[in-house]
């Protein structure tokens, strides 16, 4: 465990942290190593009035992790880094308006002894000079020019420089120099830099302490002078036209700073110290369940405005749902039973269909898409499309067989549907019988004319006297039947 945060973690915290670590670690023997050392930074520590007790409880839990020299899974990687390989913004606090003094108190709140700063040289004395505050160079970045803030950087903290006796002698006013913070007084609001590089953690021993140029400034200060000198200009904005924002390797460059690995993430849960996790593990399925969650509350909301009437609402709640969760059972669901109330019973279906291809066992969207069925069923077959109709309704009780509607509503087309082809073979059959005798007729208005000819013909060559008679022999609908012509004179 690294015994100088640790000692600072306790020195902060008192007592009652350094109980609770006694209790949780008691059996990690490199706590056992450091405990003397900690219970004598307590005994010098005054105690605090206010303590976080959840806060030394989570430490206390995790110290093992939290103060481990290696708790990151790879060595950070060294890269030359320009401002265009992530984007580097201004200080959110810039686009909210957040009152001076407020910005001032939260200043002297985070700052902290090794911090490193710009400020601008404005009057020197032969102890040392007075700066006024720029920004914040390394760690977090914050504009602070407009606060107006002050320090004090002693002579004893100003390196000489070759050939100057006087090490003072090396600066003008004006000059812009990068310090690191030396003292800080919270409750004066005052603060000491020093140019010294003993005045900064190692971290921040690549910067350079002195006198500055234009150019050394980093970039979130020209950023947050941009945004300073505007009234139009959104954090959005900002952000969408940093080049740093479109580098397609922004979160491979960020993570190797931090000697973060992709595959092996850092964590403080125990259960995710683990390596080679499965993908679907990972932020795949985790985003899948917080996707159904908010959508269900888009459900919740919409289905308040649907029993309140307001149904355009509930669509768009509906909608909003399934963007978010294209596959959301309640959505579909919900959404199917407005398209029915408002009479669009093909979208309804196409609803109830989705819901069920997702979750065959969802008893509400089987219910509602048999009712819907049997609805659109009763209208198609007013507008005579009985095999369609009769296609919904067995579609229905292929859904659910004890549904009575859907039942009813097929026996009673079926009925429907025979009476139909009886009503079609009856008239098929009269049509056939009536071109049957019409035909019949025919063929016996044949039969006579030709017997009338031969009558004719008959008389020519054997004249009739009064009363003779001639018999004929004709067909007729029940055989052939004699004709018998009696001449008169």
């Amino acid at each position: 465990m690294d015994r100088d945060l640790l000692r600072q973690s306790v020195g902060y915290h008192g007592h009652t942290l350094f109980s609770l670590l006694k209790c949780e670690q008691q059996e990690n023997p490199a706590f056992q190593c450091i405990a003397g050392d900690l219970s004598r930074t307590v005994q010098y520590r005054k105690e605090s009035k206010v303590e976080n007790v959840a806060v030394q409880q989570f430490i206390a839990k995790k110290a093992d992790l939290l103060f481990s020299p290696s708790w990151q899974s790879s060595t950070p990687s060294v890269k030359e880094e320009t401002e265009d390989m992530y984007a580097v913004m201004p200080p959110l606090e810039q686009f909210m308006e957040v009152p001076g003094d407020d910005r001032r108190n939260l200043f002297f709140r985070d700052i902290e002894r090794g911090d490193v700063v710009i400020a601008r040289i404005n009057s020197i004395r032969e102890f040392g000079f007075f700066v006024t505050l720029i920004c914040l160079s390394g760690g977090l970045g914050r504009y602070i020019e407009d606060l107006e803030i002050t320090a004090l950087c002693p002579l004893r903290d100003v390196p000489t420089h070759g050939n100057h006796d006087d090490p003072l002698s090396y600066y003008q006013n004006g000059d812009l120099i990068q310090a690191g913070v030396k003292d800080v007084d919270r409750y004066h609001e005052k603060l000491t830099i020093s140019l010294q590089p003993s005045s900064v953690p190692p971290s921040f021993s690549h910067l350079k302490l002195g006198v500055i140029g234009v150019d050394d400034m980093p970039a979130h200060y020209s950023r947050s002078v941009a945004v300073a000198g505007s009234t139009t200009e959104t954090y959005e904005k900002v952000l969408e036209h940093t080049l740093g924002f479109a580098n397609p390797s922004t979160v491979e460059f960020l993570l190797g700073k931090l000697g973060i690995s992709e595959t092996n993430p850092a964590s403080l849960m125990r259960g995710l110290q683990t390596k080679n996790f499965l993908k679907e593990d990972y932020a795949t399925s985790i985003r899948k369940k917080q996707s159904a969650s908010w959508a269900l509350k888009c459900v919740k909301i919409g289905v308040g405005h649907f029993k309140s009437g307001r149904h355009v609402e509930a669509m768009n709640e509906y909608n909003k749902g399934l963007e978010i969760d294209p596959n959301n059972v309640e959505a579909l669901v919900a959404r199917g039973a407005l398209y029915a109330t408002k009479g669009s019973l093909n979208k309804a279906i196409e609803d109830f269909e989705l819901a069920l291809e997702s979750c065959p066992t969802h008893r509400n969207a089987r219910k509602y898409l048999c009712q819907t069925l049997v609805q659109r069923g009763g209208q198609v077959e007013e507008e005579e499309q009985l095999v369609t109709a009769e296609g919904l309704y067995r579609k229905a009780l292929a859904l659910d067989d004890t549904f009575e509607e859907a039942e009813e509503a097929l026996q009673k087309l079926q009925k429907h549907i025979q009476k139909s082809l009886k009503l079609k073979e009856e008239s098929a059959k009269e049509e056939k019988d009536m071109s049957k005798n019409v035909e019949t007729s025919a063929e016996k208005l044949r039969k006579l004319l030709k017997e009338e000819k031969r009558y004719i013909l008959y008389s020519l060559f054997y004249p009739m006297e009064p009363n003779d008679k001639i018999s004929f022999n004709l067909p007729g609908q029940n055989g052939n039947s004699d004709v018998l012509f009696v001449y008169f004179g």
